[in-house]
């Protein structure tokens, strides 16, 4: 990729070095620009679809910007993050991104149910005819049974109780207290 590039249509690459050489790996601040960009604006292929509806702010839109805010930040083994510091978040930007642990981001991602519009972390159990809650352990990584009850909402109850109770344990863990505060903040029971 040359000098004034664009990136998805959108993203203007104006290092004044290269920033993918023909030989080795590119340049970690342009990878990380590159992918977010990606992520937000090169859905045709499916790839991507969690984030149809995400953009770039567009001070971010140009590489020296991103790469300026990346360099104040502690990102060595982390991932970008948009979504844990506002919750429902479809934007990057310098005041809704941070980086974070692939623990802590896999955490708050979770899986949504796969039994149809039941509430993450719950599901039909048919053959008892009651709904029940569970939720993965991130110190073992294993998903705990919670229990059954008579309604979705009951059961959603349960795992956001035990969700919130993980999440201020791996809270306490976190350097950045933005991260931490909203760990303690994302789960807290109805």
């Amino acid at each position: 990729m040359s000098y004034r590039d664009l990136v998805c249509g959108v993203g203007l690459n104006d290092a004044d070095y290269v920033v993918r050489p023909v030989s080795g790996a590119a340049c970690i601040f342009y990878r990380r620009w590159a992918d977010m960009i990606k992520r937000c604006y090169a859905n045709s292929s499916g790839q991507y679809k969690t984030y149809e509806d995400c953009y770039v702010c567009d001070e971010w839109l140009t590489f020296s910007n991103f790469k300026r805010w990346m360099e104040t930040q502690e990102f060595s083994g982390k991932e970008l993050d948009k979504d844990i510091l506002v919750k429902g978040n479809r934007v990057y930007s310098p005041s809704t991104c941070v980086f974070v642990s692939h623990l802590v981001n896999s955490f708050i991602l979770g899986k949504s149910s796969s039994t149809g519009n039941l509430p993450v972390g719950v599901s039909f159990q048919k053959g008892r005819g009651k709904y029940s809650a569970k939720c993965k352990n991130w110190t073992n990584g294993k998903y705990e049974h919670i229990g059954l009850y008579e309604t979705p909402a009951l059961a959603e109850d349960a795992w956001r109780k035990r969700k919130h109770e993980l999440a201020c344990q791996l809270a306490d863990l976190q350097a950045d207290e933005r991260v931490a505060n909203a760990l303690r903040t994302r789960y807290l029971p109805r």
